[in-house]
């Protein structure tokens, strides 16, 4: 709710502050004193057109702040957290300037944001009814909530249905989409894969393979050398004859003998004689093994090339899908899951085509009975409000609440028994208040029925029908003009009917009449004073005598004691009135 309107230099306003309560609060003053520019302020705090003619004379700029309170989790609040609101405070600031020169900027939390987010911020905060601009039913998409609102459970049921069902069917819908609209990608990608996994399969790679093939291939390929190396340095170790009769390892065994024979004259040969020991022992094992090792190689020509072909088919595979053949394997391996997966897209078609035909029904059901329970709360709404427009002296207007399919361009076709139906999460229906002021008038669209305060009235008539009606309600309600063309015991309904919507709703009237002002739970007025040069206009707020004072003047009694007695007489009544029902708050 708002808790406090600043306004400094708009129109004859040089600096005023206007303290806000919950419950009716009126805004009276006289003529020309600038009650309206009360209701403008409001309008530019939330992102109402600027027009630099409205700043006061021989000033720069206007500067409008509102403070707001709001519950932790407000749309409102989250919506000005996304704009960089950062506040861990209830109370929410917004601010417009408006230069002189044209130039507008607004912030939101203290900081700076584009003009449309308090538009946007407005929506959830403040419905302003005045001869201007009607913001609460401006969109199409309102009437629809609003309606909702009213209907209650008996709407709100089916409507939920509606939103989860169309969330399922576009889901479905965009899943077959994807599947049919690949299909020749998903034909594509089939025929590759097949291909790459019968090249792997007709090779059929081993783990490892490729490093063994290439050990044997490099044995293989050297047969020769190494069987030849190896049996000379056997010889070398082992063969007399290639040492005019003596070898390595006899001639390791003859120098032992020669230590053995010498320890006996110096122990300190015995390490240097069993050392030479080990060295004759190890030299007489390779010796030994070198024999086998060249008795082993063979050259096998044909094993060779069957090893060369068998390697070119393996990197051939190493080439085409991974680094080396483990890699080829973990390729292979994925292409099979990835071919079963599309080998099953057929199956998923055929399956997602019957879901979504399966939900469309579902849906189509769904919005019928959306539409049903439409059309009855929309004969209820029309009663409800030509009965509030009867309290309010328009007992001729006549009120339509047009339930009617959406415009073909309006969401996705939904097929349907009855024929197609344009659709979207809300359902199929386009929701219009229409409003016929007088009799022999064809209704139309409640922003257009009437001007002035017939509108107003007509807009007081509605909210007051669905106040307290459910999730699309408003905290806040601001009326211009409500009373205009109305006077006596008219007046007297126009402020009950405000006390009775500001018993859910902070409610904000800029009004002349005696009738409504004694209604209020709250009483400021604007007043001017004038120098030789300007003039300029405060508000403050009356309770007491003064309130009398100014309720005496508003009906024409001025300070006189018949006109206090008056005023004194009215504000009775209107608090006998108010007794008959819970209010927020209480005047004075």
């Amino acid at each position: 709710m708002l808790r406090e309107l600043h306004i400094r230099d708009l129109g004859v306003i040089e600096d005023a502050t206007l303290p806000l309560d919950p419950g009716l609060t009126v805004v009276t003053g006289e003529t020309g004193a600038g009650k309206t520019m009360v209701v403008t302020g409001l309008g530019l705090v939330l992102g109402g057109r600027a027009d630099p003619g409205l700043v006061r004379a021989g000033r720069d700029e206007a500067v409008v702040e509102a403070e707001l309170e709001l519950a932790p989790g407000h749309p409102a609040r989250e919506r000005a957290a996304e704009a960089g609101a950062v506040s861990d405070e209830p109370e929410l600031i917004l601010a417009r300037t408006v230069s002189a020169a044209g130039r507008s900027r607004a912030h939101v939390g203290g900081r700076r944001a584009p003009i449309s987010t308090l538009n946007d911020l407005a929506e959830d905060l403040v419905a302003v009814h005045g001869q201007a601009d009607q913001w609460r039913l401006r969109r199409p998409a309102q009437h629809r909530a609003l309606l909702d609102s009213f209907g209650d459970e008996s709407v709100a049921r089916p409507a939920g249905e509606v939103a989860q069902l169309f969330a399922a069917w576009q889901e479905a819908k965009g899943e077959l989409a994807h599947l049919v609209d690949g299909e020749r990608t998903r034909l594509q990608e089939l025929e590759l894969l097949t291909h790459q996994l019968e090249q792997i399969d007709t090779v059929d790679p081993q783990p490892g393979e490729d490093v063994e093939l290439s050990r044997e291939s490099e044995l293989l390929g050297h047969a020769e050398d190494l069987r030849t190396g190896a049996d000379a340095a056997h010889r070398l170790l082992s063969d007399p004859d290639n040492f005019a009769g003596d070898d390595a390892v006899g001639r390791i065994a003859r120098a032992g003998d020669e230590l053995r024979r010498l320890t006996e004259h110096d122990p300190r040969l015995d390490d240097l004689h069993r050392r030479l020991s080990e060295v004759g022992i190890l030299a007489s094992d390779l010796a030994g093994e070198l024999s086998g090792y060249a008795a082993d190689i063979e050259a096998d020509p044909a094993r060779l090339s069957v090893v060369e072909q068998r390697r070119a088919a393996l990197t051939d595979l190493t080439r085409r899908y991974g680094d080396d053949i483990n890699a080829v394997l973990e390729h292979r391996d994925t292409a099979r899951q990835r071919l079963l997966t599309l080998e099953g897209a057929d199956e998923r078609i055929e399956a997602l085509t019957a879901r979504v035909d399966e939900v469309a029904g579902a849906l189509s059901a769904a919005v019928s009975r959306l539409t049903a329970a439409r059309t009855v709360a929309a004969a209820q709404l029309a009663s409800s409000v030509e009965g509030e427009l009867a309290q309010l002296g328009m007992d001729k207007a006549r009120v339509e609440v047009a339930v009617e399919p959406r415009a073909d361009d309006a969401g996705p076709r939904l097929p349907g028994p009855d024929g197609d139906r344009r659709i979207s999460a809300d359902g199929a229906d386009a929701v219009e208040i229409r409003v016929a002021a007088n009799r022999g008038s064809a209704p139309r669209s409640v922003t257009k029925a009437a001007s002035g305060g017939e509108l107003s009235r007509i807009m007081l008539a509605i909210e007051v029908a669905t106040a307290g009606s459910g999730r699309a309600q408003v905290p806040t309600f601001v009326f211009d003009e409500v009373d205009a063309g109305v006077g006596g015991r008219a007046g007297l309904d126009v402020g009950a009917r405000l006390a009775a919507l500001a018993r859910t709703s902070q409610v904000i009237v800029v009004t002349h009449l005696a009738q409504v002002a004694a209604h209020a739970d709250r009483h400021l007025v604007v007043r001017k004073s004038h120098d030789e040069q300007v003039t300029s206009s405060d508000v403050r707020v009356v309770e007491g005598e003064d309130r009398l004072g100014e309720i005496s003047r508003m009906m024409g009694g001025g300070d006189t004691q018949v006109g206090l007695t008056h005023a004194r007489e009215l504000l009775d009544q209107c608090r006998a009135g108010a007794n008959q029902g819970p209010r927020q708050s209480e005047g004075p």
